[in-house]
């Protein structure tokens, strides 16, 4: 069985996060190590949450699983609170690459809608930069994109500005790019630039635009995706999986007259996620 590194916060309440990211890598059949960065009552969009920072004991925990001869075939990173926790999952990812094999998946969760998030500063957007170099593959949205390549937001670009900021972000080092919230008519999907043996492949994958959103789906797409890339599934049909899973997520969400503000009813489209899966890897053995 692959084994999956997950390195963010969780929230005790919330579906973000290590809460959706456990629940939703493990029924795809990886084994999913969480390393929480920071223990929260409830994530931000909460009026009220206790915060405790973890940071002091990612050392303590890397020190023992590296006595212990512990390996991952992918570790995966979603929204870190400081420099300093950026800076120890690169070490992370040193120390415990043992293989060619090995991926590194990094969500640079830091900003939306043209703006970085509170307490966060251009200092924190170089040392992220520096955490996507090492990376084989990163899932920014358009806002994240721009920031790491030092151009300037734009709410209405079109599909050649995309492309030139795939390119820009695939100039960092990594194999694969994926950048979220591509829209196009009544669709919105990603749009992702794959790098081997010398050749470029850039693809879009659009599914439909339901009117309503809702906290944390960026992770279950960061999820689903990390977890099909451990599977050894290639780009197009993991971000279309990922894709085709959220927006499951949100219908069930919206079909729900009793849902609740801070997340999406993911649980009840878990059966959809194993079915995809199973289908997908009978089709293979067959193939």
């Amino acid at each position: 069985m692959k084994r999956l590194l997950t390195v963010q916060d969780i929230s005790c309440v919330g579906k973000c996060s290590l809460t959706v990211a456990l629940p939703i890598v493990s029924v795809m059949g990886v084994e999913t190590c969480p390393l929480p960065t920071a223990l929260l009552s409830g994530h931000t969009a909460f009026s009220h949450f206790s915060f405790r920072d973890l940071t002091d004991e990612i050392p303590k925990i890397e020190d023992a699983w590296g006595k212990e001869n512990i390996s991952f075939d992918t570790i995966e990173s979603g929204y870190l609170g400081s420099i300093r926790q950026i800076e120890l999952v690169r070490e992370l990812g040193k120390k415990f690459r043992k293989s060619a094999s090995c991926l590194q998946i990094v969500d640079p969760a830091m900003a939306d809608g043209g703006k970085l998030y509170t307490g966060f500063s251009q200092e924190f957007v170089a040392a992220m930069r520096e955490l996507c170099r090492d990376a084989d593959v990163i899932v920014p949205n358009l806002t994240e994109a721009c920031l790491l390549t030092g151009r300037v937001y734009r709410e209405d670009a079109d599909p050649d500005f995309w492309k030139e900021v795939l390119a820009d972000l695939a100039g960092l080092g990594c194999r694969d790019v994926i950048v979220t919230g591509f829209r196009k008519a009544d669709g919105i999907g990603v749009m992702s630039l794959h790098q081997e043996n010398g050749k470029t492949t850039c693809g879009t994958y659009l599914n439909e635009r339901l009117p309503e959103s809702f906290h944390g789906t960026g992770d279950i797409f960061a999820s689903v995706l990390s977890g099909a890339l451990t599977r050894g599934w290639p780009l197009q049909e993991a971000q279309k999986l990922a894709v085709d899973f959220t927006l499951e997520c949100i219908r069930r969400t919206m079909e729900d007259p009793q849902r609740r503000f801070y997340g999406v009813n993911f649980e009840q489209a878990l059966p959809m996620l194993l079915g995809r899966m199973n289908k997908a890897e009978q089709e293979k053995g067959q193939a």
